[in-house]
């Protein structure tokens, strides 16, 4: 039997692989990022590992995906769970600036040794179809219409995933389909696109034409992870690679990482075949998939997360200078004031690695991708200032109520990874 970790590893590397062919420079990131980890650990080897083992590192990707109506986010639950993986966190990106008309959580393993076999995240967002700051009454009929007829997920792996997650596993002739069929959902389609309609989505969101102007969904990034985000960023551009123009997060500074650093290449235009409204195929293109890197440092409690808040907001270009004023600048401070969680192991400190994301920095390089050209540059900003009613609520317990199961808390997953590692030994 393939137990529910060994399909999350293939199913992660599958969808690498296929991300990779469908775009090439993403294959330039894992190889540029896997030389930077390589210098790193060589250059520091004593720290390199501090938040994690570096076979874990180099294995660890996140993705991301979106859907467009509550029943099939309730399907992409299903499919996860299969995998081992289930939704943390509840992230609203129509509070970003700018906004954008989506909710989110992130599927991922919940449980520390599960996490250390195979970390693999997915962020999720699903559209907010029913906010009248983005829809009005007549286009979000059009839209739901367009999406109830769609099928995202066909019978027979959900099946698998409902069979995976009840017996923890599945033999090997299943486990080799339902890789298979999980990562074929994933693939980018050739099926022509209705370019009047997604044009006219596009006027509200580019984000909610990469959802509702297409028939099927796809993997919108795969992101690997590097020990030195700074030196990344530095020799991709130095490959005449296009990057946004900063990494988003906290700053480099003399103290500890924290949270998550996040950058990316720039969304590239992808040949794409149109239907025109006279019913002829035209080509075209389209930038909706980017190549995403990330850091990671350690999870902050709720009082650290309000300091960072408050620092990022005081001063968004992430300066330095601040936090060397105003965060705590080594972990043993961190501790002492309870803003970041650690176990203990046999009188040994270790700290937590944070898991989830940032929503601001997701909603950053959404938006930068936006202004890379092409299509989709005016993301829905007149929408949401428009003064309109909301409409359907979406909130944690909407979405607890569509997936029909609970939407983990963080801060409570890390604060009971603490308890269990025993009691600080100070």
């Amino acid at each position: 039997m393939a137990e529910i970790h060994e399909l999350r590893s293939r199913f992660a590397a599958a969808l690498s692989r296929m991300y990779g062919r469908e775009v090439p420079a993403y294959t330039t990131l894992v190889d540029v990022t896997e030389q930077v980890n390589a210098d790193y650990l060589k250059a520091n080897p004593d720290s390199a590992e501090r938040f994690g083992s570096i076979s874990r590192v180099t294995a660890e990707r996140h993705g991301a995906i979106r859907v467009g109506t509550p029943a099939e986010m309730h399907d992409v639950a299903v499919l996860f769970a299969g995998f081992g993986m289930y939704p943390v966190g509840f992230y609203d990106l129509r509070e970003a600036t700018p906004p954008v008309p989506v909710v989110s959580t992130a599927f991922r393993p919940i449980d520390p040794d599960e996490l250390a076999r195979n970390p693999f995240r997915v962020f999720t967002s699903m559209l907010t179809t029913g906010d009248r700051r983005f829809f009005e009454p007549d286009l979000q009929q059009r839209l739901e219409s367009f999406l109830t007829r769609r099928r995202l997920f066909p019978d027979v792996l959900l099946s698998l995933a409902r069979r995976a997650a009840d017996d923890g596993g599945l033999d090997e002739q299943q486990a080799q389909r339902f890789v298979q069929l999980a990562t074929s959902v994933f693939e980018l389609s050739g099926e022509p696109v209705d370019r009047s309609w997604y044009r006219e989505l596009e006027q509200v969101s580019a984000v909610a034409a990469d959802i509702g102007g297409v028939s099927s969904t796809h993997v919108n990034h795969l992101t690997p992870r590097v020990l030195d985000i700074d030196e990344l960023y530095a020799r991709m551009s130095a490959r005449g690679i296009t990057m946004i123009d900063r990494i988003q997060g906290p700053p480099r500074w003399s103290g500890p990482a924290v949270l998550l650093r996040q950058t990316s290449f720039r969304a590239l235009a992808e040949a794409r075949s149109f239907v025109e409204s006279d019913g002829s195929i035209s080509d075209g293109e389209l930038r909706v998939r980017f190549g995403e890197v990330e850091a990671r440092g350690i999870a902050l409690t709720p009082s650290g997360r309000a300091l960072y808040d408050e620092l990022m907001e005081a001063d968004p270009s992430n300066s330095k200078g601040l936090w060397e004023k105003s965060f705590p600048t080594s972990e043993d401070e961190l501790e002492k004031r309870g803003m970041a969680y650690f176990t203990y192991h046999d009188g040994v400190r270790e700290p937590i690695v944070y898991e989830d994301f940032l929503p601001k920095s997701a909603a950053g390089i959404f938006r930068s991708n936006l202004d890379a050209g092409g299509t989709g540059t005016s993301d829905a900003g007149d929408a949401a200032d428009s003064g309109g009613e909301a409409g359907t609520t979406y909130d944690i317990r909407a979405l607890a109520d569509a997936i029909d199961r609970e939407v983990h808390d963080p801060y409570e997953l890390y604060r009971r990874q603490q308890e269990q590692s025993g009691a600080n030994p100070s």
